[in-house]
Formats: C-alpha cells, structure tokens, sequence
C-alpha cells in the first residue's frame, strides 16, 4: 500500500491510501483507452492521466473492502427510545454500473429503535460503503435499508434517495434537470401514518 499525503491550509492532512500493484494495473487499461479514442497520452497533459485515472477508480470502488454491518455494530448502544430517528441529506456519491457514469445526490434515512440505536455517523458511513461500488440507485436504497434493518432490528426503516445521474444527463436523453427519486420501508414505516410523517420531516426545514 502507498500513501498520498496532502496537507490542507488548515493543518488537516488526508491520507489516501492504495494497493499501487492494482493501480498499475489499471493504469495500464487508461493508457489503452485514452489512445483507443485518438490521444496522445505522451504528451504533457496526459502524462500522468492514466495513473490518476487509476488511482481514482480504486477510491471510487472502495466500497467493496468494506463492511457495512461490521460498521454499524461498531456503535451499537442499548438505549430506551423509540421514537423516530433521522439523519436526513446525507450527501451520495456512486457510478453508475451500467455507463461508469457518476450520479449523486441526497439520502434521507430515519429508524425507529427496538432497544439499540446507532451512533449518528454510522449511517452516513454505511451509505458510502455501498455508494463506492458500481451500483444502480434502486439497489443501493435497498442495500442501505437491508443493512440497518437485519443489524439493528428497528421496528422500520426508512430511506429516501434523490439523485442526479450523468449517464441520462451527459449522454442519451440529455435532460440535465432530471432527478431520480427511490424509496424504501421496513415495518412501521410500512403504515401510510408513519411514512407520511417521515415525507414531511425530511420535507421540512426544521434545521
């Protein structure tokens, strides 16, 4: 593993970490590609491409070494609350598997507990662990409500997921102000009531 170090104005350093013998590999495929499509990928700007290119996609596919359950029992907490949970606007960010194509947006989560809860960052982190995979947005709503569902055993859960997708924005159909909506509910939130109440709050701008 290699380490990219980049140091902030504010003192913060990130550190992005990757396996260089998959990087080479795939930046081997980049410099295919990028001369398939009538590149010169010796000249300046394009030097280093391939094995940014790489580089990137490792990042954007890292989902696969990560284990979304593992994450949420990571902060299980026993704790005497029942009511609604929500974290709403939970920035997305995946690839389309059917064009590589980004697409992204907001995801919209809320639980009712049945004796646990989770810490708050979980969920976020639980999206991003099945968003950095190539995926397709109705899986990824249903991956993300399974996971909290079979984990926590809530008494429902709901997700809500509003994207943006570059493969209908960029190419076909080219309709750069379409957003796909896709849900997904467990238990209580099965009850018109309940998920009425969940549309309305993550509606609202209580924040």
């Amino acid at each position: 593993m290699l380490n990219d170090d980049f140091e902030h104005e504010d003192g913060y350093k990130k550190i992005d970490q990757y396996n260089m013998k998959l990087v080479d590999s795939i930046s081997e495929s980049y410099d295919n590609i990028i001369n398939k499509v009538g590149e010169d990928v010796s000249r300046e700007g394009l030097l280093k491409t391939p094995m940014r290119a790489a580089k990137a996609m490792q990042f954007l596919t890292q989902g696969y070494d990560q284990n979304p359950v593992e994450i949420l029992k990571s902060a299980m907490f026993k704790e005497d609350y029942s009511q609604m949970v929500i974290v709403k606007e939970i920035e997305v960010y995946s690839m389309c598997e059917h064009h590589m194509l980004p697409f992204f947006g907001k995801a919209h989560i809320a639980y009712i507990p049945n004796g646990y809860i989770v810490g708050l960052s979980k969920l976020p982190r639980i999206v991003d662990a099945f968003a950095r995979r190539l995926q397709v947005q109705e899986r990824l709503t249903n991956e993300i409500r399974d996971c909290i569902q079979s984990t926590l055993n809530p008494l429902g859960v709901a997700v809500v997921m509003e994207c943006s997708h570059l493969c209908m924005q960029m190419r076909g159909v080219q309709k750069q102000n379409s957003v796909t909506t896709t849900s997904a509910f467990t238990g209580e939130f099965l009850k018109d009531s309940t998920r009425k109440e969940f549309i309305s709050l993550i509606a609202s701008s209580l924040h």
